[in-house]
């Protein structure tokens, strides 16, 4: 493989992983950084992956340098690669400087993990490149971080995460933008010469930049083709990039953003990478085993149900904390059928609007003259648990801890404000100790099993630290208080990503409670996130931030596709409205252990204003079919709706769990009984290849439909 006027070009180490269905390899060339040469389907264990290494590369044509050139998961400008480094350092001069480390060292980890470990021998500096690989043997998901060493009064202004290259074929991207009450709007676009970037400046994970993207084949849809999705575990201000070079690869970097320079040992967030030739849906559900895989072990030693209904109170009375009116709201909710009663923002001493207060956790005795307790008790007699909110990283110059403490505030005094209210420095320790102190004094004192921990501005300064230091006092809290769940919210959506989810239990998807918005938002959503992680709450029958009147079976069936939780003042509702949540909420206690254990599939509707999905268990035996009518379709008919997971032999009894709810004026005329309370019997192979005709629907409407495996011979 080599000329006389060419340098050898040689295959010096290879490594694979294997797990999930799924192998990882790597080669290194001539000691180099490992470039990531298959990453998908098992390879057979026959492979020679010297020869995969060796396909991977393209030929050098004229007026191209004269290296092979690979791809490799840290991308080096010295040796020639003409695209974005993944690695960029400056001498303690401020010269740049063109690491080109060599592998030193490669540790394996058992079955499932390895460490590439490279030098930067025979040349000043004393670089260390470390990068790590994990195969999840059950999720197959592949995890891929890397950290740098340099020398002191040098400095590293980005660091990605290990690169990797786009597959052949899949030259569209997908991703999501966003804004406060409108998260998750999906967004498309193709490779073409150049880079496609998106970046959060915001200090956090930002509602308009989701920190995800999927490349996926032209024909890739919901159930078919093949796709590459990676995500970086990360809540703070990140970077993305996809790019395709002159020559026609392609690659992927994700890292942290930071303006400033970091010094001494610089390490990545760690990439999440799932592949799957199932169509989009096997890229979510195999994130979404990742999920539950990560949560699971909390909420095992919980020995409690996991995902209560919840009630929040914020949108029935705000900052108007009264005791006996919120006995009175706890009491009817429970009679609604909630189970854990949440005690939003204005709890805390002097908060009365937003103006003031943030930082002085400690209970308004104006409010609460014989503190929290009496409202606790009284929300245990009705049978639930009890949460709180709390926004620690936040402070109001109208506070006790500023004037106390305007140091701790982040960044320079003559900043601009957000919701009136500043930032407070989590890099520091001391700020961090103060606010653990304040918050594990309040836990501690109380039979508190939730918070609610909100972040409701963008930062005008702070870097990775910021981030860096939220985890750490997230982290302390959660080792210090295990039974308690931790929600991420952050206005809504603004704090979302795999890095929380380590940590928090739940997030809240948004601070929409219009189930308008929330349809589409939860469909998007769930490309990444398993459903019952998404908090999805019943709102006021006039929508508080969309304005909008929406049905109460609307509004009820929107929520109980996810964490269902209700957001309202229940002293609005009518009887009938009060009836049907009950209804609804009743079903959704019965159902949640399926609805949160199957594998959610979103269906192809051939009809922009149908969103539907599908929850299959592992044997195929039985389905929940959601379908979500967002406005009126262009034709007269419902289009069918295929169905997808099923066993094509089985036969299934279906039925409509909500019957009720079918709209007299769109079906004046029945073909069956489905809308009566009857049942049809229909093989998997005709609903997943003709599909089911649903009862024609109007807009902001939702059709729920339950099928169950039957043997016919018995029936």
């Amino acid at each position: 493989m080599t000329r006389p006027d060419m340098p050898d070009f040689t295959v010096t180490d290879v490594m694979r992983l294997d797990g999930g269905g799924r192998t990882a390899a790597f080669a290194s060339f001539n000691k180099g950084v490992p470039c990531l040469i298959h990453f998908g389907r098992s390879l057979p264990g026959t492979d020679d992956l010297a020869a995969v290494a060796i396909a991977t590369i393209p030929n050098v044509g004229a007026g191209q340098i004269d290296p092979f050139l690979p791809l490799t998961l840290c991308p080096l400008a010295i040796t020639g690669w003409q695209g974005h480094p993944g690695m960029i350092l400056q001498t303690a001069d401020g010269r740049d400087y063109l690491a080109n480390p060599k592998l030193a060292e490669i540790k394996r980890d058992g079955a499932e993990a390895i460490d590439f470990i490279l030098l930067n021998r025979g040349k000043p500096g004393g670089v260390r490149l470390v990068i790590s690989v994990r195969l999840d043997p059950e999720t197959g998901i592949l995890r891929l971080s890397q950290s740098v060493t340099i020398p002191d009064g040098w400095s590293c202004s980005w660091l990605a995460a290990p690169a990797i290259p786009a597959p052949a074929g899949m030259d569209r991207i997908v991703d999501h933008s966003g804004r406060w009450c409108g998260e998750f709007r999906r967004q498309e676009t193709r490779f073409v010469t150049g880079m496609h970037s998106r970046e959060s400046r915001e200090g956090r994970t930002g509602h308009a930049h989701f920190p995800g993207v999927t490349l996926a084949t032209g024909a890739a849809g919901e159930h078919s083709g093949a796709g590459l999705a990676a995500t970086l575990a990360w809540s703070g201000g990140h970077r993305m990039l996809a790019e395709e070079l002159p020559d026609g690869r392609r690659q992927v970097q994700f890292g942290v953003l930071d303006d400033g320079l970091a010094r001494g040992k610089i390490a990545s967030p760690t990439l999440l990478l799932s592949w799957s030739d199932r169509g989009f849906n096997g890229l979510s559900q195999t994130f979404h085993r990742h999920l539950r895989a990560i949560q699971a072990p909390v909420n095992a030693r919980r020995k409690r149900e996991p995902r209560p209904v919840h009630y929040n109170c914020w949108e029935a009375v705000y900052f108007r904390h009264d005791l006996d009116e919120l006995k009175s709201i706890a009491s009817l909710a429970a009679g609604l059928g909630a189970e854990r009663f949440v005690l939003d923002d204005g709890w805390f001493r002097g908060r009365n609007d937003d103006t003031s207060s943030l930082g002085d956790w400690e209970i308004d005795r104006a409010k609460f003259p014989d503190g929290l307790s009496p409202l606790i008790d009284h929300v245990h007699r009705e049978g639930m648990r009890f949460g709180l909110w709390f926004e620690p990283e936040m402070v109001n110059r109208d506070s006790e801890l500023f004037r106390a403490h305007p140091d701790y505030m982040l960044g320079p005094d003559d900043q601009p404000s957000g919701r009136n209210q500043h930032v407070l420095d989590m890099a520091r320790p001391e700020v961090r100790a103060h606010l653990f102190a304040r918050i594990d004094a309040i836990l501690s004192a109380h039979e508190i099993d939730y918070v609610k921990w909100d972040h409701n501005r963008p930062l005008t300064g702070g870097g990775p630290d910021q981030a860096r230091g939220f985890m750490t006092l997230l982290s302390d809290l959660v080792r210090a208080h295990p039974d308690v769940d931790f929600e991420s919210c952050s206005s809504g959506g603004g704090r979302i990503d795999f890095g929380v989810l380590e940590l928090a239990s739940r997030v809240w998807l948004s601070d929409s409670n219009d189930a308008l918005e929330r349809l589409r938002m939860q469909h998007e959503a769930s490309r990444w996130i398993a459903p019952e992680v998404q908090g999805s709450h019943v709102g006021p029958r006039h929508c508080h931030t969309s304005g909008r009147v929406l049905s109460m079976p609307f509004r009820a069936w929107v929520a109980a596709q996810r964490h269902m939780g209700f957001e309202m003042d229940p002293r609005e509702l009518t009887e009938e409205e009060s009836g049907t949540l009950r209804r609804v909420t009743s079903w959704w206690k019965q159902n949640r252990d399926f609805l949160f254990s199957g594998a959610l599939h979103r269906l192809e509707s051939d009809d922009a204003e149908v969103f539907a999905e599908m929850t299959v268990d592992a044997a195929a035996d039985r389905f929940i079919l959601f379908a979500g009518q967002s406005g009126a379709s262009a034709q007269i008919y419902r289009r069918p709706l295929r169905a997808t997971g099923l066993d094509p032999e089985a036969i299934y009894e279906i039925r409509l769990v909500n019957p009720e709810d079918v709209s007299p004026l769109a079906n004046r005329r029945m073909a069956n009984t489905l809308a009566e309370g009857g049942t049809m019997q229909l093989s998997g192979a005709f609903l997943m290849n003709q599909g089911i005709r649903l009862p024609n629907a109007v807009p902001a409407s939702m059709t729920v439909l339950e099928g169950q495996r039957i043997d016919p011979e018995n029936t």
